[in-house]
């Protein structure tokens, strides 16, 4: 589905939800308390991520009468709140919020499917990058590999001289990508 015809679907969507005013889902965050949880249209959420698309048009779902309450367990609170802001902006740019929560947005925007949140995010997390967040940066380029975010925070490792000696996230980056030392070691020091 094409950007434009995407938005347009997205607003189609959004009138008739509007029209009913009728909550449908409630989303919970790993944090929530249970009466925090926070209420979405199934409707808005489908038009921006092809992941509840499936979930909604399930049978599960489409059977069921009652307010239905999902946890999305890999965001906080605050993530979630941002992360439902978005859905129900028009896609253009990340709010303040958003920004905050670049990182986790980002993960849940590969996860869930959605393509906009997921490229806001990446050029937030490349505008943002720094010697203190790059290997962060380059471990969530990984999975699934992004190669703009990873090349982006090899340069930023490279050009800053990261110390990579004994802090623990460099370890924990070498446990979970054995060959990141190697690749980080020739992006700093390049044959000739």
């Amino acid at each position: 589905m094409g950007t434009q015809t995407n938005k347009w679907f997205f607003y189609d969507e959004f009138l008739k939800v509007l029209k009913e005013q009728q909550v449908d889902v409630r989303l919970m965050a790993r944090d929530s308390e249970k009466d925090a949880a926070i209420s979405a249209h199934k409707r808005i959420l489908s038009a921006r991520s092809e992941v509840f698309e499936e979930m909604f048009e399930s049978d599960k779902y489409k059977a069921s009468s009652k307010l239905e309450t999902i946890t999305l367990s890999e965001m906080k609170h605050e993530e979630l709140e941002a992360f439902v802001d978005f859905t129900y902006s028009d896609g253009s740019m990340l709010s303040e919020k958003a920004k905050q929560h670049a990182m986790s947005l980002y993960s849940a925007a590969k996860d869930y499917e959605i393509p906009r949140l997921w490229c806001l995010c990446r050029k937030e997390l490349i505008a943002s990058l720094n010697m203190s967040n790059a290997l962060r940066v380059l471990q969530l380029a990984q999975i699934p590999y992004d190669e703009s975010l990873s090349v982006a925070a090899f340069t930023t490792i490279k050009n800053s001289k990261l110390k990579l000696s004994s802090s623990t996230k460099v370890k924990v980056f070498v446990v979970n990508h054995p060959n990141g030392p190697l690749e980080i070691t020739r992006a700093i020091f390049p044959r000739n």
